[in-house]
């Protein structure tokens, strides 16, 4: 009897010991967004260094995620994990589903870290407290990045004299640019240098629908873009909301139903004269994604932009030219944010990967490009790349600075100094600095942009009659409250500019 006791004794103290080295060798413990842990099998060299490294969530704009995409993002996280201890698990939210998907997490309080926002969300988002104060981490914790952005950039992020999101230095004055595929360029001999206005567009593109046949559409649109740009000229208020705004060059700062003005009524008929000559494709009010290869389109940019539009869309030669800006609005330094969530358990740490994104030349083309030697490959350094596919989905613009990633082998080799000179040359909305607080009238802002939601797509892509279309939209839009957002933003633009 005593023999059995000993024996089983042993054995207990044998599985006990057998345990606890799995413990200690055989899984780690990571930090998720929300708090929690979840635990998986690691080697066991790994499992102290690895166990307190958080993985945050990143909510971010992009296209089509391929299956390579989780070995680029690894390559990142390992890259990030020994320079300040921090993981990322970034998620794609489409571009046709962008504004649903991230309106949902919002509202429904999904949690992440960071997210990618910009003028059209921003301050609501703001007001509906989705966002951390980020004035005094930002200086306290990630003085380099502070450093880098410009003292005007930072200020135009500002709501309540607070900041609540990483603004993106880049081409942060907005210029304008419409692209025709060359070989329409040469086909039908359109002189570009003459191209000025959007009259201007009308006989390239019926020549080139004229050539070309009857299934192909020169101007091919999404229901959620129209023709990029087209509102340029109305400073929004940062409101993203396009029905409402001051012309951007109107001293008297007056805002004004900008459906009814003269300029955009006569673009709007044309529009709807293209949509019914088949130059705008059919589908336009329902297609949510661009087709690759695209006879023209009209894009913010910069010089070289083209390069990257080329590889992208499989074109051998754009050809690009400026038709608006180079201008500062709040709503342009507002185009490309990075905010953190108020719920985060990681706000420093967040901060400090928005820090090195910024900061560090790396992980900035990685960020960009992909998987260095799978997606892309360095040229000159980390200063020139050369690209060796066209499926990474993430959009660079959205991410962080341009004045440290790389330029694409064929663009100008001084590509980002001449983004800096648009900039720096760049003229300002009579409304720089202003961005309206939405606080008291969420409720009409709500109602309103309903109201817009449910004509837009038809409107902006030349599928309705505008003489029959916009008098309905308006008498809509004041029934749900535009006249008290007009007089509010009126009240909040005059108190401003005293």
């Amino acid at each position: 009897m005593k023999k059995s006791l000993k024996f089983i004794s042993t054995l207990c103290v044998l599985t006990l010991m057998l345990t606890l080295f799995a413990a200690c060798g055989g899984s780690k413990t990571a930090p998720t967004t929300d708090g929690s842990t979840t635990t998986t099998d690691t080697p066991k060299d790994t499992a102290t260094t690895n166990k307190d490294i958080p993985t945050l969530v990143w909510w971010i704009i992009g296209g089509q995620v391929p299956d390579t995409f989780s070995k680029g993002i690894d390559a990142m996280n390992a890259y990030t994990a020994e320079k300040i201890g921090v993981k990322i698990d970034i998620k794609v939210a489409s571009w046709g589903d962008w504004d649903t998907k991230i309106n949902t997490i919002v509202n429904t309080g999904e949690p992440f870290d960071i997210m990618f926002t910009n003028s059209g969300k921003y301050s609501k988002q703001v007001a509906m407290g989705a966002f951390a104060d980020i004035t005094d981490l930002v200086q306290s914790e990630t003085p380099d990045l502070y450093k880098l952005i410009p003292e005007k950039v930072w200020e135009g992020t500002k709501i309540g004299g607070k900041y609540y999101s990483v603004p993106t230095y880049k081409d942060s004055a907005l210029t304008q640019y419409w692209v025709l595929d060359d070989k329409y360029v040469q086909k039908y001999n359109i002189d570009i240098n003459n191209i000025k206005t959007l009259q201007d567009l009308d006989k390239p593109l019926r020549d080139m629908k004229a050539g070309e046949g009857k299934s192909f559409y020169p101007l091919p649109m999404t229901q959620g873009e129209g023709l990029n740009g087209f509102f340029n000229g109305y400073d929004d208020l940062t409101l993203g909301f396009t029905p409402i705004g001051v012309k951007a060059d109107d001293a008297s700062r007056t805002v004004v139903s900008v459906l009814e003005q003269p300029d955009i009524m006569a673009g709007l008929n044309l529009f709807h004269q293209w949509y019914q000559d088949g130059i705008i494709n059919p589908d336009a009010p329902t297609k949510t994604e661009n087709d690759k290869g695209r006879p023209f389109f009209a894009a913010q940019a910069f010089p070289g932009a083209e390069v990257n539009w080329q590889i992208n869309d499989a074109v051998q030669k754009y050809d690009m030219f400026q038709n608006y800006g180079p201008i500062y609005t709040t709503s342009t330094i507002q185009g490309s944010l990075n905010a953190i969530s108020a719920n985060s358990k990681y706000k420093k740490e967040a901060m400090k990967y928005l820090e090195l994104v910024n900061t560090d030349p790396k992980l900035r083309n990685m960020l960009a490009f992909g998987e260095l030697g799978v997606d892309y490959q360095n040229v000159d350094g980390e200063k020139v790349i050369e690209r060796m596919s066209d499926t990474w989905p993430l959009a660079a613009y959205s991410q962080g600075t341009f004045f440290n990633l790389a330029v694409t082998k064929g663009a100008p080799v001084d590509q980002w100094e001449q983004v800096k000179k648009l900039n720096d040359a760049a003229t300002s909305s009579t409304l720089l600095g202003f961005g309206l607080d939405v606080s008291s009238i969420q409720t009409e802002v709500a109602n309103c942009q309903a109201v817009w939601d449910k004509y837009r797509y038809e409107l902006i892509t030349g599928a309705s009659d505008p003489e029959k279309m916009v008098p309905k939209i308006t008498a809509e839009l004041k029934s749900a409250g535009m006249d008290t957002i007009m007089k509010a933003a009126q009240e909040q633009i005059n108190n401003y500019f005293k």
